[in-house]
């Protein structure tokens, strides 16, 4: 398995340009899309679909009143002048009570953007600290020819917390066996993390995201819940338009 890593956003508009037919994308958006996503589906949400502008949420509202709306602009919850959408981009919003057996649409600055971008790929999987253990089971015992790991980031710039993300993938993909290459990028991901392991709470702490986050008291505790590590054992993919709970 050859793993390669897109460490910034910026990089996504050359995917439009590569033939990712047989590539199986990881998306990471720690701080937090698609821990978000994880945990929807965790707590029995049918669905989510990402869709990457605001006017396609609500759009998609219109045609499906059955469908609860999510996302954030600047990190905080999306209001327009047809209302509040149901849900911000906080994984502690989506609780059972609220999401199961819902469908949702969600739209964030860049995760669902990210998720949109490899459309094209065999396979796109949702991915985050949560459920690392459980994605990287996945495509061990898969064993995929090639996987590409994209870092959501921050605007266009690289996210730290997602970098970190990917090294932990990566090492953890060359504990089991499955992984014999690493690009270049994949290499720099997986040293940040070799060096910032013992203490990750700490370094992400001082990621943009993270401080941003911190500094609004009713998103800080965010932080912390998408730091957890291996306690969703759930593979998230997108099939068509919509991520689910992946059976295998």
């Amino acid at each position: 398995m050859i793993i390669d890593v897109i460490l910034t956003p910026a990089e996504l508009p050359a995917l439009t340009e590569r033939d990712l037919g047989r590539v199986v994308c990881v998306v990471l958006d720690v701080l937090r899309a698609t821990s978000t996503i994880v945990t929807a589906l965790q707590n029995g949400a049918a669905a989510v679909i990402p869709v990457s502008e605001i006017s396609e949420a609500l759009e998609t509202g219109r045609r499906r009143p059955d469908v609860l709306l999510g996302g954030e602009r600047k990190g905080v919850k999306i209001r327009t002048a047809e209302g509040e959408f149901d849900f911000g981009n906080s994984p502690r919003e989506y609780t059972p009570e609220k999401v199961r057996d819902k469908t949702i649409v969600s739209t964030t600055t860049n995760g669902t953007r990210a998720l949109r971008a490899c459309a094209g790929a065999r396979l796109v999987l949702a991915a985050s600290f949560l459920n690392l253990g459980a994605t990287v089971n996945y495509l061990g015992e898969k064993r995929f020819e090639y996987v590409l790991i994209v870092c959501a980031g921050t605007r266009e710039n690289v996210a730290l917390e997602d970098v970190l993300a990917a090294g932990a993938l990566c090492e953890s993909l060359l504990d089991i066996g499955a992984a014999t290459e690493l690009s270049d990028s994949a290499q720099i991901a997986l040293a940040a993390f070799e060096k910032a392991q013992w203490d990750l709470p700490g370094t992400i702490s001082k990621s943009e995201n993270a401080r941003r986050l911190l500094a609004i008291p009713e998103l800080s505790a965010d932080v912390e819940f998408c730091l957890q590590r291996d306690v969703v054992a759930l593979v998230a993919a997108l099939k068509g338009e919509e991520i689910k709970r992946l059976d295998f």
